[in-house]
């Protein structure tokens, strides 16, 4: 399956809104891990919005990402949650650790 990362132009809210879409393990988290680091740099961004809701698969590889953004403190993801990632974040327990939105619109009020 093909595999997206999609960084929406900010919206001068201090919110990065960083889509993704498709498969995420280990051989394809570097697009993401590219498009996340200014983000996680840049003091202006107040909040990052982690888009979820299109991947078709996450492995551990993409946890781990994603444990990476929360402790910027900033990471909030919009959903809704696909399956395979509910599923990694229930069996790691690691869904108590996230905040969920609805959506993008909604994370951004968060």
């Amino acid at each position: 399956m093909e595999q997206d990362v999609l960084v929406l132009p900010d919206e001068g809210d201090g919110v990065r809104v960083i889509v993704c879409s498709g498969e995420f393990d280990q051989g394809t988290l570097e697009p993401l891990r590219q498009a996340c680091a200014p983000a996680v740099a840049d003091p202006a961004v107040r909040r990052i919005v982690l888009d979820v809701s299109r991947i078709a698969f996450a492995g551990c590889s993409m946890l781990n990402t994603m444990l990476y953004l929360l402790r910027s403190g900033r990471l909030v993801l919009a959903g809704p949650l696909p399956r395979s990632l509910a599923r990694v974040l229930e069996l790691t327990q690691a869904d108590r650790l996230f905040t969920v939105a609805a959506g993008v619109e909604e994370a951004r009020t968060l």
